[in-house]
């Protein structure tokens, strides 16, 4: 009897690099393992979008669509080469324009993309049928997505099969044009059962030639169990990865799987284990020198409670790890139910998985629903789109209230064609402004990317890797919380201070030098009255927006911080002049820091 065929799509440099390195491996040390894949008889890669696109401008000082142009040299025309987009909001958390999101699958047309995966974590059908006709309209196929989870014991109304039997027939009933339905859990949280059950309506239901995909990690640990069950039910694709960012947060190992289905009337992609072992060799020696995070390579128990996807979870434990603050993560994961719970169920993946995760945050640094997050916030207002059910009414209360919005039913896409920022031409007067020239690419980058895509534009972005070993790394690397990274120090040498980064290890290696800026701008413009604004939580100062000698008003912000992806205001606790700026932008601050004195 002939084995199914069933199609192999390697995450490995998209999906597997965010889900263990949140995103940061550098292009030039993981194309070698393309060149491995390839070898090894792999014609089907994830190669960009989703967070594999603003992470390459934001810590790796690299753009993402020369990346995307060099990965199409080394596999050749006829691989299918595709990337992750959310909907309307294509790679960014923030919904785009019409013409950003024409933009979107033109360029990535352009630059080597054959098939774009498209989901929308509400669900909601409307988000899918612009970005899914301009995907069509540009030659791409079109993988239209229903997103799966298992919500915390106790919620009802969504994420069981009949919710996504309706999600489907929408889709359908829309007529979006698509290639192919997957059908991706990005928490890995969905049980064998229901997937089961769920692959077997979708192929029922749609016609027979339809290609029908899983996509889930292994971050509850049942990844397998859930493959395995979907392949029961007839589902024609997966996705594998391989080590060593396989398994834990990410995909499965392809060798995993490989052997799981031994003696299974399954074909997994025509792969050679020969061959696999090779191109894994190779990999593993692509990313020796990479900090590999514990909680990368762990499944967790709490995630079905609290459903983190894998993508994120890396993500956020290395921001936490930079802000000195990872002792505070299973308090957040934890905080992540009630979050969920009343949040209306949106799925998990990004980026309602980043707001609930923001909103988890801040609840643990603030107090439960002191400080709503302003993603979080603008979801359970309707400003994303419908969430599956609808949110508690006290938070959106708090919403409403904290952000000064009203509740919405207008479609997202419309919402921001309405607002003049998210307009090419208002993107056109920041780049001439910058004095950067306002092609297509720069176009999107800056849209997409905001003040650090205008930064790298301008040459001003720096590199923010993570590496045990940084000899020969042109990237510079990050200390670490942990003790398994570098570490800062000032040091003095003929009466002069130096900021000095050194990696930790058999031999002292100093990895970065420079000098300590010089403490004169600190000193009093005026007399003090000693009112001191600390930092709200550990951050980096993201915008100044007063200097020494200059009025404020009680409740004016004077201060933004950034951390976990969000803006932080800091107003003034009251009326007076500025007498010390203790800060400057782009600097790391401790929770509690002094920041400006009035």
């Amino acid at each position: 009897m002939a084995k199914k065929f069933i199609d192999i799509m390697d995450t490995t440099f998209r999906d597997g690099f965010q889900s263990v390195y949140g995103g940061r491996v550098l292009m030039d040390d993981f194309m070698p393992a393309v060149a491995a894949a390839k070898e090894a008889g792999i014609t089907h890669f994830e190669f960009g979008g989703g967070a594999r696109f603003q992470s390459l401008f934001f810590y790796l000082n690299e753009n993402a669509f020369e990346m995307m142009d060099k990965f199409r040299e080394v596999v050749g025309k006829d691989a299918n080469l595709q990337t992750l987009s959310r909907g309307v909001n294509t790679v960014t958390l923030d919904t785009g324009s019409k013409e950003i999101v024409d933009l979107h699958a033109k360029l990535f047309k352009k630059h080597g993309t054959t098939t774009i995966r498209n989901f929308d974590a509400l669900n909601d059908v409307e988000n899918l049928k612009y970005s899914g006709e301009r995907i069509a309209h540009y030659g791409l196929k079109h993988e239209i997505v229903v997103t799966l989870m298992d919500l915390p014991p106790g919620c009802v109304g969504a994420h069981d099969v009949a919710f996504y039997e309706r999600t489907l027939r929408e889709i359908l009933d829309a007529e979006i044009p698509y290639d192919s339905i997957c059908f991706k859990d990005a928490s890995g949280t969905s049980s064998p059962q229901k997937v089961y059950e769920t692959i077997k309506m979708a192929k029922k239901l749609l016609p027979e030639s339809v290609h029908v995909r899983l996509h889930t990690h292994e971050t509850a640990g049942v990844s397998v169990a859930c493959y395995l069950a979907a392949l029961e039910a007839g589902v024609d694709g997966i996705d594998l990865a391989a080590a060593p960012v396989s398994g834990g947060t990410s995909q499965p190992d392809i060798l995993t799987m490989l052997h799981a289905v031994k003696g299974k009337p399954y074909d997994l992609g025509g792969l050679d284990v020969e061959k696999i072992l090779t191109y894994e060799e190779v990999l593993q020696g692509c990313l020796k020198d990479y900090f590999m995070p514990p909680e990368a390579v762990q499944v967790s128990p709490l995630i079905p409670f609290s459903p983190m996807p894998g993508g994120a979870l890396t993500a956020n434990t290395q921001m936490m790890r930079d802000n000195n603050i990872l002792d505070k993560f299973p308090e957040v994961i934890k905080a992540m139910r009630e979050v969920v719970e009343k949040g209306g169920y949106g799925t998990s993946v990004t980026p309602v998985s980043q707001f609930y995760f923001q909103q988890a945050f801040n609840n643990v640094m603030f107090g439960p629903w002191k400080k709503i997050a302003d993603g979080y916030g603008k979801m359970v207002l309707g400003y994303f789109g419908k969430t599956p059910v609808a949110p508690d009414d006290s938070v959106v209360k708090l919403a409403a209230e904290q952000l000064k919005l009203e509740p919405t039913v207008e479609h997202a896409i419309d919402l921001a064609d309405k607002d003049e920022t998210k307009s090419l031409a208002y993107t056109r007067k920041i780049l001439e402004a910058a004095g950067l020239e306002a092609t297509e690419e720069n176009l999107f980058i800056a849209a997409a990317c905001k003040e650090k895509g205008i930064a790298f534009l301008k040459g001003e972005a720096k590199a923010s890797v993570r590496k045990n070993s940084p000899a020969g790394s042109k990237a510079a690397v990050e200390p670490s919380a942990t003790g398994q990274g570098p570490c800062a120090y000032t040091v003095m040498v003929n009466g002069k201070s130096y900021a000095v980064q050194v990696a930790e290890g058999a031999d002292v290696n100093i990895t970065s030098i420079a000098p300590v800026p010089p403490v004169a701008a600190l000193v009093p413009a005026v007399a003090s009255s000693g009112t001191e604004v600390r930092a709200s939580l550990p951050g980096s100062v993201f915008k100044l927006l007063v200097k020494e000698g200059q009025s404020v008003n009680e409740g004016e912000v004077i201060v933004i911080l950034e951390a976990m992806k969000m803006e932080i205001e800091i107003p003034s606790p009251c009326a007076g002049i500025v007498s010390h700026v203790k800060i400057a932008e782009g600097q790391t601050v401790e929770n509690g820091q002094i920041l400006v004195v009035l």
